[in-house]
């Protein structure tokens, strides 16, 4: 199926799988609707795209844990970037490592607030347009995290859990209309990701790609681009990808 013109909306689109797909998007040609909370990021991030192929980049800074403000920016769209044909719901993020009953209960709320709540705020704004419209495709950033949890990781893979069952719950939610929905689960993916988790400890981030040849941010986009562009009535249900050292959340071959 042809991108070509494809309204595309995209949260967390000013860094790592976000940009990624952004530009990857681009090369098809699509129109680009790009949120994210660094606007300075964002907008390197849309004339990089423009230079790529995209049609055309619409930039709003939106924080998805804002609950008024992402209904809010959907709802005061401009006519021409209102009808949203595919949605990647990407914003996500992983605070600490800490053990359950030792964890800070502010990068509790943080996950939750964005990779949950965000997730659900910015599908109940988008998909009502695509149902009324009788068309549309909801892409999510889930995780091998959510079917495995790992030590340390037990808020963050509840979270990436939840996705999946939102996901799944969506999917049947919208049967009987023409809408998709997919979830996208990488495993380790060498991105800010790490960068994050441990508040910038860049030492230690380091440490957790050491060894393997970890996916890029550009592959996830890949396999975002790939599932959009299937026949329209082909739906991918689920994605899984990870690097060729890495079976699962908790075993990896490090060389």
């Amino acid at each position: 199926m042809s991108l070509q013109g494809k309204i595309v909306f995209i949260t967390g689109a000013s860094s790592g799988i976000g940009a990624a797909t952004a530009l990857a998007f681009a090369a098809a040609g699509t129109r680009l609707l790009l949120a994210a909370r660094r606007e300075e990021k964002l907008a390197e991030v849309a004339a990089v795209a423009m230079e790529r192929g995209a049609e055309a980049v619409y930039t709003v800074a939106l924080d998805v844990r804002d609950r008024a403000a992402v209904a809010q920016t959907v709802a005061e769209l401009p006519a021409e970037w209102a009808a949203i044909d595919i949605l990647v719901n990407n914003a996500g993020l992983s605070r600490g490592l800490d053990k359950l009953y030792a964890g800070q209960i502010d990068d509790w709320e943080e996950m939750i607030d964005t990779n949950v709540k965000g997730l659900l705020y910015v599908t109940r704004a988008v998909v009502p347009g695509m149902v009324e419209r009788g068309g549309g495709h909801v892409l999510n950033l889930g995780s091998t995290a959510g079917e495995l949890t790992y030590p340390g990781g037990g808020v963050y893979c509840a979270t990436k859990a939840a996705e999946r069952a939102i996901n799944d719950g969506l999917r049947q939610d919208v049967l009987g209309t023409p809408i998709r929905v997919t979830t996208v689960d990488p495993g380790m993916v060498q991105t800010d990701f790490s960068l994050v988790r441990f508040h910038g400890d860049a030492a230690r981030a380091a440490k957790v790609y050491q060894g393997v040849l970890a996916l890029t941010a550009a592959d996830v986009a890949d396999a975002i681009v790939w599932a959009a562009a299937r026949p329209a009535h082909v739906n991918i249900a689920r994605i899984v990808l990870t690097p060729v050292q890495q079976a699962n959340s908790l075993l990896f071959h490090r060389g």
